[in-house]
């Protein structure tokens, strides 16, 4: 006999029309995405010690020991988070990642939340609560410590009230979405997408009263108040996340780009759940019966439009990926309760094998590192920055022992970018390292080289040239070992050692040698 938590035999219908003035009905409330959920979040913690460090993870760890209510490319919610976790536990992973594990199986609860809030019963919210749990936003943000998973989870929530509000005509839940808006721009600006795609929804479906309700607009200003410290930060600073945009739009940064950012949105979830939400997304905006919601399928399709034309990262509107996940589910689902049921269901759990697991093999530290396939590199760009930082530090260990001692004394290192600088901060000391400076976003800020500073090892570029306009002289010294087969930006690339400034540091710096992306 089946579980009735996880039943679908009984046909799944969407959320009926009401009378006026009545809400529509919710699904029953089931245990299946608490289990869901809690198997997501063991998950990731049992794999959160593989591997190694992120590049973002020791960024975040250099930005908590300047602590700041903004910085060039974040706000300070995660930099602070990194600095407290690590004074709890320095240098352990798991207790690191601890957080985005928590954050991921939130996620997938409030997936869950959504389904049943669109009628879905207790059957379409575990399908609901499996497909966010093994989709790819999930998984790869739940394994690291990162913005990402703290955005994941407040528009969700954000979208969770959005569409009980809709659903109730209660424009108190307005408050629940400032709430989350306003705590998700502490760790970047992102929400404010959300808030312009909710907006827009609602101008083009209704209902248009919303924007002059007063609990909506005490919302907009619970958000702005609770977002004040780091938005007088980035515009005191002339809104250098703009500067990041414009380098991340150029496609000078992962999954950004036009074409990169179309990609993803065939696979950010999975393919197997690209019918899904194509199907949640067509229910929203045609079902009669789902009028209340339309304004939440219109969302997504101007989120998706500004993050297409402007370059974006393909992932940046993954959340609403997931609510038309949500959506889809109980479309999906009334599918295979009807006509050939076998044969419906049959192709619908046929497809899990091929198309939903390999993602827990290609978005988490499951194999080998020392044999890692090249595919997984390639599908998961951030598998590869996750190994190999104690090598690289090796590396320059070599490098800087093969100056003279005199040499030695007055060297500093500078990489290309704040991964690199954060490896050397968290494993140099222990090798006799110096010092590592970069001019990569906030690094810039975190200190510049001092004067006498005319010996330079410089890792992170592939060629001198930019390195020869600032010093009158460099060599190749060595090449980073990593000593594993890893297609990653580092394994491989040039050490050089500079020496003899052409001009100070002071003059260099903050004109040339900072950049952003």
């Amino acid at each position: 006999m089946s579980d009735p938590a996880i039943d679908i035999d009984r046909p799944q219908r969407p959320a009926p029309a009401s009378p006026p003035g009545a809400p529509p009905e919710v699904g029953a409330r089931g245990r299946g995405p608490w289990l869901v959920s809690a198997a997501t979040t063991v998950t990731l913690l049992l794999l959160a010690g593989r591997y190694g460090y992120h590049r973002d993870e020791l960024y975040f760890l250099l930005a908590g020991r300047h602590l700041d209510w903004g910085y060039v490319d974040q706000g300070p919610l995660v930099p602070a988070l990194a600095r407290l976790l690590d004074t709890i536990a320095p240098g352990n992973l798991v207790v690191l990642r601890t957080p985005s594990a928590l954050l991921a199986g939130g996620a997938v609860l409030v997936v869950a939340a959504i389904a049943r809030e669109l009628g879905g019963g207790r059957g379409a919210q575990t399908f609901a609560a499996v497909l966010a749990a093994l989709s790819g936003i999930v998984l790869a943000s739940g394994h690291l410590l990162s913005t990402t998973t703290v955005d994941l989870l407040v528009w969700l929530a954000a979208v969770w009230c959005a569409v009980r509000l809709l659903r109730t005509g209660d424009s108190r839940w307005a408050l629940g979405i400032g709430l989350a808006l306003g705590v998700g721009m502490l760790s970047k600006l992102l929400p404010a997408l959300l808030a312009v795609g909710l907006i827009a929804g609602v101008l083009i479906a209704g209902p248009r009263r919303l924007l002059r309700d007063r609990w909506v607009l005490a919302a907009a200003g619970v958000a702005v108040l609770l977002a004040a410290p780091t938005l007088i930060w980035q515009a005191t600073h002339g809104f250098p996340q703009l500067g990041v945009a414009a380098s991340i739009s150029d496609g000078d940064s992962s999954y950004s780009g036009r074409v990169d950012a179309f990609i993803l949105q065939f696979v950010i979830i999975s393919p197997y759940a690209v019918p899904i939400w194509i199907a949640g997304l067509v229910a929203l905006l045609r079902r009669p019966e789902w009028r209340a919601y339309r304004a939440v399928g219109w969302a997504w399709l101007v989120v998706v439009g500004i993050v297409l034309i402007a370059g974006g990262k393909g992932y940046y509107d993954a959340p609403l990926l997931l609510v038309l996940t949500a959506a889809g589910v109980l479309v999906t689902v009334a599918w295979a309760s009807r006509g050939s049921i076998r044969l419906r269901r049959g192709l619908l759990v046929l497809g899990v094998v091929p198309f939903l697991l390999p993602n827990i093999v290609l978005l988490l530290p499951v194999l080998p590192a020392e044999r890692l396939p090249g595919f997984v590199v390639d599908v998961n760009y951030d598998a590869g920055e996750t190994i190999g930082w104690p090598a690289f530090a090796d590396s320059l260990a070599v490098v800087h022992g093969g100056l003279s001692p005199e040499e030695r004394s007055r060297a500093v290192i500078l990489t290309g970018n704040y991964g690199e600088a954060g490896a050397v901060a968290r494993y140099g000391p222990a090798r006799g390292l110096p010092r590592a400076y970069s001019g990569h976003n906030s690094m810039v800020d975190f200190g510049r080289p001092p004067a006498d500073a005319d010996v330079v090892i410089a890792v992170g570029w592939e060629r001198p040239d930019p390195l020869n306009a600032w010093f009158e002289t460099c060599t190749l010294a060595g090449r980073v070992d990593q000593r594993v087969e890893v297609e990653n930006d580092e394994n491989g690339g040039p050490i050089h050692v500079c020496r003899g400034l052409r001009r100070p540091w002071a003059q260099i710096w903050d004109t040339e040698v900072r950049h952003t992306g």
